[in-house]
């Protein structure tokens, strides 16, 4: 079962929005970053990564956000070029902001963390002026992701964004994306994030990031069917809630209900599981797979990932997934 309809005349499958910033991944593996000389280059943030992990699938994808002005705003314009990405939305920024910078720390892979630097970044001067309704028209799918919403006046740029693409009949992806740095309080946090998700038509997150959400309804019990139940009252046909190693879950608005283990992989770092699952589980559905079977490719995308040292450039080709589908060891939920 799929719930989900997309307007098949649109010349881009998806387009994601938000945030573009530079990851520096740690070489030097099993030691804490005080002890680390050496990092690799990738681009990063959560949208970008979705984005780059859905045209390595073979989707037409494009992008709406900021770049700073120098060379890390270049490279990630660049990067995107290069990955088949439109980058027609693509704005760059006249203020002198800076591109945000994420340094990873791999001290093994069970203890990964990241160091983030995210004053005076570009992606969050994105205006909504700068936000085009006959682009985003042009699309079957707009992803989101809650970063975009930390600061204005990105924040109204992704709301005129949710405007345009409900107008339009664009199916709506919200990628809860959930970094506590980035957000002033939990109050805040919780304000806009429930009132951007009334306007989406799925829903993916984690548990602890529907759990933030709901603090504001003093819901002090988590309850992943009452949490997605919640959310059909509005536009929501689909939600999803990831519990890491458990597997996921996820509820339809018909009342369906379908789980997804993991695949067995040999992991290098935790981060960057959720983009890769977002982007294989999304070109899953838009390609007329079940919600199960989607889960399931979002499963093996994201164990593929974690078991390389990037995110960006660690995003499977369609091969690549069907082959580890086929070869890895799938443990059921």
């Amino acid at each position: 079962m799929n719930p989900l309809k997309f307007k098949q005349n649109r010349s881009l499958d998806v387009i994601a929005l938000g945030r573009l910033c530079v990851d520096l991944n740690a070489n030097e593996t099993n030691r804490p970053m005080e002890e680390t000389r050496t990092f690799t280059k990738y681009v990063g943030g959560s949208p970008a990564n979705i984005a780059i992990g859905s045209a390595r699938l073979g989707q037409k994808s494009g992008f709406i956000g900021k770049v700073s002005d120098d060379q890390m705003g270049r490279f990630i314009t660049d990067y995107l070029k290069k990955n088949d990405i439109d980058t027609t939305g693509v704005k760059i920024d006249r203020t002198g902001a800076v591109t945000g910078l994420a340094f990873t720390e791999i001290k093994s892979p069970e203890d990964c963390s990241i160091l983030m630097y995210r004053d005076n970044v570009a992606d969050l001067k994105l205006h909504p002026s700068e936000v085009d309704e006959a682009y985003i028209k042009q699309s079957k799918a707009l992803l989101i992701s809650g970063t975009a919403l930390a600061k204005s006046p990105s924040r109204e740029a992704v709301f005129v964004a949710l405007e345009y693409a409900v107008e339009h009949e664009v199916t709506v992806f919200f990628d809860l994306d959930y970094r506590p740095y980035t957000w002033t309080d939990e109050a805040e946090t919780a304000v806009y994030y429930n009132l951007a998700a009334q306007k989406c038509d799925v829903i993916i997150g984690t548990r602890e990031e529907f759990d933030m959400m709901e603090k504001m309804l003093n819901i002090e019990e988590s309850d992943d069917y009452l949490t997605a139940s919640r959310w059909f009252s509005y536009r929501a046909e689909l939600v999803v809630i990831k519990h890491g190693g458990a597997g996921s879950i996820s509820y339809t608005k018909d009342g369906g209900t379908h789980r997804s283990g993991i695949f067995q992989t040999n992991v290098l770092k935790t981060f960057g599981a959720g983009d890769s699952y977002a982007s294989a589980f999304i070109y899953g559905l838009m390609n007329g797979q079940d919600v199960s079977e989607a889960m399931k490719m979002g499963s093996a995308s994201a164990s593929i990932v974690i078991s390389r040292h990037s995110c960006s450039d660690a995003m499977p080709t369609k091969q690549e997934l069907q082959n580890h589908m086929e070869t890895a060891v799938y443990e059921r939920a």
